[in-house]
């Protein structure tokens, strides 16, 4: 169809009213719902390299669609872009030739026009004139309106969409801002070559964009093998191997030269592995020690019982030096009794586990003063129990007290100082919570007996003493539930107790 004056002014709109009713851009189609992203399934348990691989993917995955979809939405542009400036070089040679004086175009040269630009009508605007090309009547409507000019990001990814999955029969129109002569370019095209450019384009880029996310993907999985993984199941295999057979030096991880976190980890566990076992070779040798200890108190015990005996038969002995020396023979042979029973006593593997019950307190604060009369000057053991009471094993809660009346006792017995005293108390130490202080008015503790007060057979300063009674009551109280510490006062001693309350 040729182009004539009377056309002059018309567009692709041929609804009567202003320019800009004109101009309007008719509704488009909704673009169709995409449907519910599928269900992923469920994975097994994976290690850490199935995990680092799942998330290696996933990120680049997700990275390729942020690529992909905007290529493919600005491949759709750009399509269009190249059809407006195919259409303007047409309109160009067109006003050339009528420029020159010649002969209106012929039909068929227009036709050959716009089948260049793949386009069934052109209409292009500049100088207050505008020219119209088509091969066939312009429809009054479009499917869609697409304008370069104001086209926006997510308009392009919609309608890149659209195109690929909701396709229309009937023509779209382009619009495009003109070039050199022209204020404004409008394009009529059919849907169906953009959408089979598109999917020829999409499918190249996503061959490509999958060789490309493989590759990365095996890349970064290699990596993290090289760099995590293999490290990090090296120190998970050597404390497996280690938990088996703690005392084997061969165990013990050697530190590789990796200076970031996980060589400081390396470096960690083989300072780890090596203080446990060391430690537990000490204790191993500690336990055996004590086993061989116990037998030697055992007979040792057996045989003092017989000269214990002995001594008792001498002090009715009428010699006066039998009468001098007999006393202090029996009293060593009884402190070595004494210390023999101790060591057996700490010797067994473990107390029995404690029977707790609500125990009043003032039935076992009423046993301890007789305590005192072991004593060789008289000691004051003062106890104030009140109506208090607590959950623990009667027994063993009677034995940790009587040790630590015991030991204050003793520290006061051998002491300067006039009307020594042991006082014994309890109080409420907040909700649920109740204190027992076991104090004296002595001399106090010195330094080093503090910095070995609940070790075995180190924390005692009396003379035949075996340092066991603080050890002793210590577990006990433990095993109920409870703490054993030291209190820090200017004069004396004080122990306090912890316990929950009955």
């Amino acid at each position: 169809m040729s182009s004539s004056a009377a056309e002059a002014g018309q567009t692709f709109h041929r609804d009567p009213g202003s320019e800009t009713d004109r101009d309007a851009v008719p509704p488009a189609r909704p673009p169709a719902r995409a449907g519910a992203a599928p269900d992923g399934g469920r994975t097994g348990r994976l290690g850490l390299s199935g995990r680092l691989f799942l998330v290696t993917v996933a990120f680049v995955a997700v990275a390729e669609v942020l690529i992909y979809v905007p290529a493919v939405a600005n491949y759709r542009v750009e399509w269009m872009e190249d059809r407006l400036a195919a259409a303007q070089v047409a309109a160009l040679v067109l006003d050339g030739r009528e420029g020159e004086g010649r002969e209106p175009v012929s039909g068929a040269l227009e036709s050959r026009l716009l089948a260049g630009v793949n386009a069934r009508a052109i209409a292009v605007r500049g100088a207050g004139a505008q020219r119209l090309l088509a091969i066939d009547p312009v429809p009054d409507t479009v499917a869609d309106t697409v304008d370069l000019r104001t086209v926006t990001a997510w308009g392009a990814i919609r309608g890149a969409w659209r195109t690929l999955v909701a396709p229309v029969h009937e023509p779209i129109r382009v619009v495009g801002q003109g070039g050199p002569g022209f204020d404004r370019v409008e394009i009529l095209l059919d849907e169906a070559p953009l959408r089979t450019a598109m999917v020829d384009y999409a499918l190249r880029l996503l061959v490509s964009s999958l060789i490309i996310a493989a590759s990365a993907a095996g890349l970064v999985f290699v990596v993290l093998q090289v760099l995590i993984v293999r490290p990090v199941r090296r120190l998970a295999t050597s404390i497996t191997a280690f938990a088996d057979a703690p005392e084997d030096a061969e165990r013990i991880i050697v530190p590789s030269r990796r200076s970031d976190e996980i060589g400081q980890a390396e470096v960690a566990l083989a300072r780890m592995q090596r203080g446990l076992a060391d430690q537990l070779r000490q204790k191993r040798r500690l336990a055996e020690l004590g086993l061989a200890v116990s037998k030697i108190s055992h007979e040792l015990r057996n045989l003092l019982t017989g000269a214990q005996l002995l001594g008792d038969r001498l002090e009715g002995t009428a010699d006066p030096t039998v009468q001098r020396v007999a006393p202090r023979l029996v009293d060593t042979i009884a402190r070595a009794v004494r210390f023999c029973e101790g060591t057996l006593a700490y010797g067994r593997a473990t107390e029995p586990d404690p029977r707790r019950a609500r125990v009043p307190l003032a039935p076992l604060f009423a046993d301890l003063p007789d305590i005192a009369a072991l004593a060789a000057r008289p000691v004051a053991v003062r106890v104030e129990a009140g109506d208090l009471a607590v959950t623990a094993d009667p027994e063993q809660l009677s034995r940790a007290l009587a040790n630590l009346v015991r030991n204050a006792v003793q520290a006061l017995d051998g002491a300067a100082g006039e009307a020594p005293e042991v006082r014994v108390t309890a109080g409420r130490d907040g909700p649920g919570r109740v204190t027992i202080l076991v104090s004296d008015n002595g001399p106090g503790l010195p330094p080093r007996a503090r910095e070995n007060l609940f070790a075995p057979f180190q924390g005692s300063m009396r003379s035949g003493g075996t340092g066991l009674g603080l050890p002793i009551a210590a577990e006990l109280i433990g095993i109920n539930g409870g703490t054993l510490g030291l209190d820090a006062t200017e004069a004396g001693t004080r122990f306090r107790i912890v316990l929950p309350e009955g």
